[in-house]
């Protein structure tokens, strides 16, 4: 406890950048099975229009809406990214000052 209370200083910031990084760890992976199943819906439309089971036009209504939630879900990541890396940028200017 008392090593725990001695430490703290250094290993805080430490723990906290470890934190942010298992965060980064955790949305990426979430936001790779969100891509991945965009990816199989553009394949299964692809598919469909392939077969004749829908026309064209739905079909370019369909992809249209599937690549707008894949461009989202990528500005998305990169959005959050950017303000992890400036906040565990914060934290490291807080620790030296």
């Amino acid at each position: 406890m008392l090593l725990k209370l001695l430490l703290s200083p250094v290993m805080g910031p430490i723990n906290g950048v470890v934190w942010i990084a298992e965060k980064i760890e955790e949305r990426a992976n979430t936001e790779f099975d969100d891509q991945e199943n965009l990816n199989k819906q553009l394949l299964t439309l692809q598919l469909s229009l392939d077969m004749g089971e829908i026309s064209e036009e739905e079909y370019d209504a369909k992809e249209e809406e599937i690549l707008l939630k894949l461009q989202e879900l990528e500005e998305e990541a990169r959005l959050e990214a950017e303000s992890e890396e400036e906040e565990a940028l914060e934290e490291e200017t807080q620790v030296r000052a």
